[in-house]
């Protein structure tokens, strides 16, 4: 690529690559985001590309900026979303979407969609006997609003030119030539984006903030580190569209007078890291990113750091400590981080999609972002959809859109006919929301009235068949494990309520075990030092709230009503079943169960160790599981 020096040369190549992406008369868009890459979609485009060879059709694996005969496009697109379908692959103009796609499958692809132009009906989605040939049309898809991740699936991640194609850096182009940097920071106020990455701070009041501070240099961080389990959007947009990351943490610092950025990753994101990297050095050899960027004396400098899997960086002080090489580890504040941050220099925090949101603020109007979702959450939110849930994935849903039309609409109802029970959302410092909020609000202030935090976004979906005093005990372990262990509330608190935990889920609980959770519960939140000790609780409280009787029966029947605690599983055999046949004694690997043939076997629970051998080898029925 050419290096441009003016506003003039962007406009040109951007006019350029906009030309160059209509004349491509179709595009075969392979998901390339970590979970399809995980099911062989490689696999599928470099078959693709040889298919097409050797069919001698022109085919273009890289946008080119110069005019071109009329080619198709093979992209290696971010995720499309709908992960329980993958590998997908998307044929364009017409929008069809394949599903569960194999390298055999390429051939056909070829003949009919690209030869032929026709669609390959037996790889469309199929739900209840209806087949949807285009993305837009399936149900999991309908009652999205994608703003974040509209070009997640649409672009070949790893090319600046395609971006440029889709318009991409003219938000930037905008804020560095037509605008203030008093006018950006207000334009992101009155449009009230709020933080994507946990409570939902106002982002316009720590870019003013951070604007008005008299000290340099100054920062742009932006927080990629999402370490929630079950939580994969951030690692979407940094994998399926890291330009308008860019952009955005760009514009922030034209805005708040900062010239370096810094992008701190998780390192179990390694896909997400090599496509940022490809990003910066594609924007630093063009041009966007470096000194005097475009002729206009605004230089700005992006850095990626990787995190080393520690949940508690994802803190904003624990995150700015590890950037520059100490332990991650919160401090006390005040000072916050917007006046002393990275490097004891005013900074402004962001995670990955709220930097995703400023480009089209910029370009659309704060008016327009206002539009969307209630007024004091606006614009939309992604989630990651998974557990008992028919449809798992990657959405995006307008703020205000109910847990009912998220699990049910866009989720398809809970897996294999069961009952929905609860949800998890927020992770490890969110809470349980149950059947009777299904149709509470999915926003910031709904939520916090309820007793949960959005969070990064994940929703854990649980069936009838889920313990919730185990989902507490789980979250709690993990909470417990990523403690950093500077203060005592959370290292000693949480530590003590998992030695509950698991007491109870044993069936050694003992009268006092629940309020004592609660005890510990109110001083851990109240008296820990950060936000992941303030909200370690979370998961405790509400299922105590929630489903109290299920505790009690823990403790005080030494039952677990799900059947899902291995220690307080019990099996027994219905003598009218049972037609004597000892296969269940013969599988048995304790000897726990006796009887003669012909007549009803016995369980000796004394010697049980629930391992279900022997209903897994009844052929009538016979043992029963409480």
């Amino acid at each position: 690529m050419t290096r441009i020096n003016t506003r003039d040369e962007l406009i040109a190549l951007r006019k350029k690559c906009i030309a160059a992406e209509k004349r491509e008369k179709r595009k075969i868009l392979v998901c390339a985001g970590t979970g399809c890459v995980s099911g062989g979609s490689l696999n599928i485009y470099a078959a693709l590309k040889e298919k097409m060879a050797k069919e001698g059709i022109a085919c273009e694996v890289e946008l080119a900026a110069d005019p071109h005969e009329d080619v198709v496009g093979l992209k290696k697109s971010g995720c499309h979303g709908f992960c329980e379908m993958g590998p997908l692959v998307r044929i364009e103009p017409e929008g069809w979407l394949y599903t569960k796609v194999k390298v055999e499958d390429v051939d056909e692809i070829v003949a009919s969609s690209i030869q032929e132009g026709k669609p390959v009906e037996r790889l469309a989605y199929k739900q209840n006997g209806v087949i949807y040939e285009k993305q837009e049309d399936i149900p999991f898809y309908q009652k999205q609003t994608r703003k974040v991740l509209e070009d997640c699936g649409r672009i070949d991640a790893d090319s600046i030119l395609e971006y440029l194609g889709i318009g991409g850096y003219r938000a930037f182009e905008k804020a560095l030539f037509d605008m203030e940097p008093a006018d950006i920071v207000k334009e992101i106020s009155d449009s009230n984006l709020r933080g994507r990455g946990g409570g939902g701070f106002a982002a316009g009041t720590k870019w003013s903030q951070v604007a008005r501070q008299k000290t340099t240099p100054k920062y742009i961080v932006c927080n990629g580190d999402e370490g929630d389990p079950g939580a994969f959007m951030d690692r979407s947009v940094m994998e399926g569209d890291p330009h308008r990351m860019l952009e955005g943490m760009m514009i922030a610092g034209i805005a708040c007078g900062a010239n370096d950025g810094y992008i701190y990753v998780r390192a179990e994101y390694p896909m997400a890291v090599a496509r940022l990297r490809t990003a910066i050095a594609q924007a630093e050899e063009l041009g966007l990113l470096g000194e005097n960027i475009l002729g206009s004396g605004f230089s700005f400098r992006m850095h990626i750091n990787r995190g080393a899997g520690a949940f508690v960086c994802g803190e904003g002080s624990a995150l700015t400590a590890s950037i520059e090489g100490k332990r991650g580890m919160p401090r006390v504040k005040p000072p916050r981080t917007v006046e002393h941050g990275l490097f004891d220099k005013p900074t402004v925090l962001n995670n990955v999609e709220t930097f995703a949101n400023v480009a089209p603020i910029l370009l659309n109007g704060a008016d327009w972002y206002k539009s969307i979702g209630p007024e004091k959450s606006p614009g939309t939110k992604a989630f990651a959809l998974t557990g008992n849930i028919q449809n798992t994935g990657l959405i995006e849903v307008p703020m205000g859109t109910t847990l009912r039309e998220v699990i049910f609409d866009i989720g398809g109802g809970i897996r294999g006919g069961k009952k929905f029970k609860a949800v998890q959302i927020g992770g490890p410092s969110g809470g349980c929301l149950t059947k009777e909020h299904l149709d509470l609000p999915l926003d910031f202030d709904s939520l916090k009235k309820a007793g949960a935090i959005i969070g990064s976004g994940g929703l854990v979906v649980m069936d009838e068949d889920t313990c919730m005093v185990e989902v507490a005990r789980f979250f709690m372990h993990f909470t417990q494990n990523e403690s950093c262990g500077k203060c005592v509330p959370c290292r000693e608190g949480t530590k003590r309520m998992l030695e509950i935990l698991e007491r109870i889920v044993n069936g050694e609980g003992r009268e006092g075990d629940i309020e004592l959770l609660e005890e510990l519960a109110d001083t851990v939140t109240n008296t820990a030092l950060c936000g992941l000790g303030k909200t370690a609780a979370g998961p405790v409280v509400s299922t105590i709230k929630y489903f109290r009787d299920e505790y009690e029966a823990h403790i005080r029947e030494k039952r677990c009503p799900a059947g899902a605690c291995q220690k307080l599983k019990r099996f027994t055999i219905d003598p009218e079943k049972c037609r004597g046949c000892s296969k269940c004694a013969r599988n048995c690997p304790v000897n726990a169960i006796s009887g003669e043939v012909r007549k009803p076997f016995v369980i000796d629970g004394s010697k049980c160790i629930k391992c279900g051998a022997c209903k897994d080898n009844c052929a009538f029925g016979a043992v029963k599981e409480g």
